[in-house]
């Protein structure tokens, strides 16, 4: 495990992630005291791709629960394999005829076979779900619960016992407990609101919209054949479009999108044909595309976040003075 926070930026980045001071900070901070993250923010800004990353950088298998409306503990926790419990059930007929074969009534029959649950009740017939693999694990993991804000409060109570001791009771085997404490970070687009228990027993993260450089860093890093100019002229356009009134502002991983399709139409500019042609990678609502189609005609440039106030009179600016129109 890496000893300062700076370790951890480096080991991140060396996985092709570009983490701020704050997330190599967070993270650090939640390996020494043995929490999970937990990681607030707009979809699509690299709270999955964070978890990838950091267990790449430990050396750790990642196991993925990916949440949704209606998911329960059984389809988190395990399930017993019925079909295969049938088909034992089936191969073993004859071995169970002889076991009853004396029996005087059925109680007593009941009571033979009750004798032997432990072979149709045991870990052969177990089917583990991220969770319980998660506590199973023979080495250390990293546990990924992905998009909790989806799934109900009723899975969130019982998340936090699980969250709290790492074990598990299975009536027919008893209590599971976790032979190494995985490392936990999970993921919520604000859909819903988390309780106050869950908050407190994670340290917390939130993850916005990168800045201009930052966001440009992204682009350069993971889509090194765009030209640099035309990645500057791409990232100061979605920051642009962040700043208008849209359903769905785009995504990180929708401007990495859109700089690859870039790349494959051979552009050497973010003309109007091209932006007409390709704007739909960015915008993913109707009226998103009308109402940024229409501010980019008339030449339009709402205020934009996260800008450099000024630059050096000795360093090129590769950004267009209006966007096409």
């Amino acid at each position: 495990m890496y000893s300062t926070p700076s370790e951890v930026s480096e080991a991140l980045a060396r996985q092709r992630y570009i983490p701020t001071a704050e997330i190599a900070t967070v993270v650090y901070l939640a390996a020494q005291l043995d929490k999970p993250i937990l990681t607030e923010g707009p979809a699509g800004v690299g709270k999955t791709e964070l978890a990838k990353a950091w267990a790449a950088a430990v050396g750790r298998p990642l196991i993925r629960l990916q949440c949704y409306e209606g998911l329960d503990e059984t389809k988190a926790l395990y399930e017993w394999e019925y079909a295969k419990q049938m088909l034992y059930t089936q191969l073993l007929r004859d071995k169970l005829s002889q076991l009853l074969a004396d029996s005087q009534t059925l109680t007593q029959a009941a009571d033979r076979l009750a004798g032997e649950e432990d072979v149709f009740f045991s870990r052969r017939f177990l089917l583990p779900r991220p969770l319980l693999q998660a506590i199973l694990s023979e080495e250390p993991v990293v546990l990924l619960i992905d998009e909790i804000d989806r799934a109900d409060a009723e899975f969130e109570a019982f998340l936090l016992e699980v969250l709290s001791d790492f074990q598990v009771s299975v009536p027919e085997l008893g209590t599971l407990r976790a032979r190494h404490t995985p490392l936990v970070l999970l993921t919520s687009n604000n859909t819903r609101e988390l309780s106050e228990a869950l908050k407190r027993r994670c340290v917390y993260l939130h993850i916005d919209y990168p800045s201009f450089d930052d966001e440009l860093a992204v682009v350069r890093l993971k889509v090194p054949d765009l030209a640099p100019g035309l990645a500057r002229q791409a990232v100061e356009l979605v920051q642009t479009l962040r700043d208008m009134d849209l359903k769905k502002s785009p995504s990180v991983s929708e401007t990495l999108d859109w700089a690859r399709a870039l790349v494959l139409l051979n552009a050497r500019a973010i003309d109007s044909e091209t932006l007409e042609h390709t704007l739909s990678i960015l915008l993913k609502h109707e009226s998103d595309l009308q109402r940024a189609k229409l501010s980019l005609q008339r030449g339009s440039e709402p205020r934009r976040r996260n800008r450099p106030d000024s630059r050096p009179d000795n360093r090129p600016d590769n950004r267009p003075d209006r966007l096409p129109g």
